[in-house]
Order: C-alpha cells, then structure tokens, then sequence
C-alpha cells in the first residue's frame, strides 16, 4: 500500500516504521504510546503513518491546552472523538482515521482516555506521544494494564544513518557479512568511514536532515546546541521536584564519566548523594541517560544478579555528547581529532565514545516493545580490575561483548570472563573487519571462539 500524501518535510526511513504499520493493519489493536526522549521522531513518525489513512487528526496538548478540558470532563470516548471531529473538521471513521495525541504527558485525565478507548471504542486508531511521559505515568497506578501498547523510540541507528543517505545496499552488505565471510576491504574502509561520520552527527533527526542538506559539521552542531538547549529548559519544568542545576551537573558528570563506573563524588557543587541518585532516576525518565547495570552473569535473568552499587550511564546520542564536551567540559577537541584523523585503533581505545554507541545500538536494533535493559560485567574480587563491557542473553546463553580494537594482550578481561563462566563463545566489537579468534584456556587448554563484530555491524545480532 502506497502513502496517499506527500510528505512536505523530509522523512527519514526509522526501524519502527515497520512495526507502526503492523500495528495499523492488525485485526484488533490497542492504543498505542509511543515514548522516548524529546526530538527523537516520535511525532514525525506518527505523521508517516497518518499517511496511510484516509483521514488524520493531530492533537498537541502543550500547544493547545484549552483542549485537556476536552478529556477532564468527559469520559465517554466516543463523544470525545466526536467533539474532535468537529473542532478539526476531520471524519472520524474507524479503520480510516488515525487519532494522534501529541505531549500528552501534560493531562493526566487524556492519558487515562486511552484504557477507555480500548475497551469503549476498540475499531479507532488511536495513538498518543509525550517527551516526559515517564513523569506522569509513574503518577497513575496500574497504568493502562493490558490495556494499551507501548514502543519505546530512540535517535537514529546506524542503519538507518546509512538508509537516510541511500546506502540501502551497504546495509545489505554488511548484514550478509558473519566471520566466515568478512567484507571486502574497500566497503569496510567505506563503513569505517560512515561510522566516524554518524559519531559527529549523531542519531538525532534533525541533525541528520541538516547533515543531508548541507554535509556540514557546523550546521550539525548549531542543531545540536538547540536540541540540546530544549533538553535544558525542560530541567526548569522540574524545579518543583528537583534543584535544576543539579540536574545540568550530573548530566556534566555523566557525559564526562562515559565508559566508567560511575562515582558520585565526581558530579561538582558538593552534593549528597541521595539527591545525586534521584537526579539520575529523573535523567533516566526524561531518556537523556540509560543506566548499565552490574551483573553476575551467571545465568537468566541478567537482572537477578544486579548490583545497584555498580553502575555506569551512557548519554543519549553521540553528536550531543560531543557538543556538550564542547561547550561545558571543553574535552570535544582531541575527541573530533580522533573520530576524523585517528586510526580505528585510536577510535575504539580513547574514551568511552564507541562503547557507549554499541550500547545504544544494542538496544536500537532491539524489539521497540520492550524496555530493553543494559549489563556488564566486574570482577569485583579484591586487587582486580577485569570487566566486559555488555553481558547480553543469546537463545538463552550468556553471551560477553567487548569493545576493544587490538587482538595482542588486549581481551584479557574477555577471556577471564569465559574461563570463570565456562563460557565457549564471545565477541568483540570493533572496527575490524569481520573475523573470528580461536585462544585456548591456560589452565586446562580449552578452546574458546571469539567473534569479531564490527562496531558498524551490531544490528547482525538482530538479523
């Protein structure tokens, strides 16, 4: 089926588009919400999918607050459309008409519309967005159980960085890639070179329509300033709950400590330590921040052996945290030198930068109905100092990735790892090309098979 509209603005092809569709053309559907960090697509890719019906209306509640009267003093569902209908001069016809409520985190009585919606009017197509939803939804007990279906939205992939510049085949390429059967040297220069590009850039749609437009790292980072600004005003929205400054300071902190354990003591302005906690709760809520959790790793589920006293932060994008470094902890210099001049060596060694993209690729490339968690792994043994950077489950084993580039001396936490867990498969994620290593255990001379994945190729997890 064709889209009956053009679209005026740029769309970039997302991952989530395939699964909004399905959603469209199921014989029963719940409402759907659609949550994520603000300026990650999540109205943008709503929009896309309007165009597969006949009729569209868009509800933005931020913009239009005499509208949450509307859903405070009516529950009838049915009327509410009806009243829609009429406000907009848009047919609500069931099948044909999408209902999308936009920063619907603002009203608390339209986030409860939605159980009605699925049990009053169950035919209408009824999907709702919000950029601080997890705020309001923690404010409303047993939310919508079983009564409405969320996806989770992110920036950008790197897949969908290489779709959104035509490079729909390289994709192919690299998919059809495995260890057994590495790319030619020439595409995987060519990958190594985009991958450096998506670092600067970032995930963020709007810059990546900026980079298309101009293919100019200035205007990307003019973007970036605002995206980033807007993150910062919304900490004002919080001055209820929460000092904002405490807010831009961890956040400082957690940029600043990207591949490391993270240390309290390290965020500046001397603050306790339970007010530093709740901070990261909130960043985490906003989709500023995801949380990588220690795990023991012995085993399914990976959460059940979490240690709440371990954890690192990966920030939400790249091209952001590069611009952040710039302007507040003046580090972003010698990092761009790297990404742009540095051999990929360099690139994956200096920094947390690579680790923290392989993270959110990890999660990117994952099923968007889901909160997907993050794990590592520490050897937590007095005098050692051994970790793994991701501990996943695969087809359920424990499956060790690492991020690192060099092979000699360099993957000696990876395979104490595999010797304590009696493990015989890892991987290491690099900027190698495909391949695959083949160490034996010194103590019983065991061999063990390690995976070379290339840091552009982790969506080949999911393939």
């Amino acid at each position: 089926m064709q889209p009956k509209y053009n679209i005026t603005l740029m769309y970039i092809e997302r991952l989530i588009d395939k699964e909004l569709l399905a959603w469209k053309n199921a014989s029963t559907h719940k409402p759907l919400l659609l949550r994520g960090a603000r300026q990650v697509g999540k109205s943008s890719s709503v929009r896309h999918l309007a165009t597969f019906f006949d009729y569209f209306i868009e509800v933005n509640l931020e913009r239009n607050e005499e509208l949450k009267s509307l859903f405070t003093s009516n529950t009838n569902v049915r009327e509410i459309a009806n009243q829609l209908s009429g406000l907009y001069g848009v047919p609500v016809v069931p099948g044909k008409t999408l209902v999308f409520i936009d920063e619907i985190q603002v009203c608390e009585n339209a986030i409860k519309s939605l159980w009605f919606f699925k049990e009053d009017y169950p035919e209408l197509h009824v999907i709702a967005a919000g950029s601080l939803l997890e705020f309001a939804l923690k404010n409303i007990r047993s939310f919508g159980v079983g009564r409405i279906r969320s996806m989770f939205m992110y920036p950008l992939s790197f897949d969908e960085f290489l779709l959104a510049e035509g490079k729909k085949t390289w994709v192919d390429c690299k998919r059809n890639a495995d260890s057994d059967h590495p790319l030619f040297d020439s595409m995987h220069k060519g990958l190594v070179d985009e991958f450096r590009k998506y670092l600067i850039v970032g995930g963020m749609p709007a810059c990546i329509v900026q980079w298309l437009s101009t293919n100019d790292y200035l205007a990307c980072a003019a973007e970036q300033e605002d995206i980033h600004q807007t993150y910062y005003d919304d900490f004002v929205k919080y001055s209820e709950r929460i000092d904002p400054q405490l807010l831009r300071n961890t956040l400082h902190s957690v940029v600043a400590q990207t591949g490391s354990k993270f240390v309290y003591s390290r965020v500046e302005g001397g603050y306790r330590t339970d007010d530093i906690k709740r901070a990261l709760t909130m960043l985490c809520d906003a989709g500023l921040i995801k949380e990588v959790m220690h795990t023991a790793a012995n085993g399914a589920p990976l959460g059940a052996e979490g240690n709440p006293k371990f954890k690192k932060y990966i920030f939400l994008d790249s091209g952001l945290l590069l611009r952040i470094c710039d302007l507040y902890l003046g580090g972003a210099k010698e990092q761009m030198n790297v990404i742009m001049l540095g051999t990929a060596a360099d690139l994956v060694n200096k920094g947390g930068l690579t680790e923290m993209v392989a993270g959110w690729e990890l999660i990117k490339y994952s099923s968007p109905r889901v909160r997907h968690e993050l794990y590592y792994w520490e050897n937590l043994e007095r005098g050692t100092t051994s970790e793994v950077d991701y501990i996943l489950m695969n087809e359920g084993k424990v499956m060790p990735i690492e991020v690192k580039s060099g092979i000699s001396g360099k993957m000696k936490s990876l395979r104490l790892f595999m010797q304590k867990k009696n493990i015989t498969n890892a991987i290491r994620a690099s900027l190698e090309n495909f391949g695959k290593l083949t160490v034996k255990d010194e103590a019983n001379g065991e061999e063990r098979q390690i995976s070379i994945l290339p840091l552009y190729a982790i969506s080949n997890l999911q393939h």
